[in-house]
């Protein structure tokens, strides 16, 4: 089981690797957006938002998220960072159920870029 720390340090390594994107996955992160990621295994919200190309996780908090973000993630820490890390394939693990997202149409098609 992942910790709080390593599922930080995985949202930063994929903060950094979107900050150094290119084409269209670099115009897909510069949105901006408020984003969440339930960790549910640990039961911890990390909340912040996606701009200039980057996540900025602002808060940590127990629990599920206290406010609805317009891009909403769930997943255990060993998936979180096993997407980031690249040992598991998003769209793979989204259609088994392992993660969830959810977000406005608009950004879900914005979003396919990126994942």
């Amino acid at each position: 089981m992942t910790t709080i720390e390593e599922c930080r340090a995985a949202l930063d390594k994929l903060s950094d690797s979107m900050g150094d994107a290119e084409g269209d996955v670099r115009a897909a992160a510069s949105m901006e957006r408020s984003v969440t990621c339930h960790v549910t295994d640990l039961d911890v919200t990390f909340a912040g938002r996606l701009t200039g190309g980057r996540i900025e996780v602002r808060d940590t908090v127990p629990g599920p998220p206290r406010e609805k973000a317009q891009i909403r993630l769930a997943m255990t820490g060993d998936d979180l960072v096993a997407l980031v890390d690249g040992r598991l394939h998003f769209a793979r693990a989204w259609a088994s159920g392992r993660v969830r997202l959810e977000a406005g149409l608009r950004d879900l098609f914005h979003l396919r870029r990126l994942l």
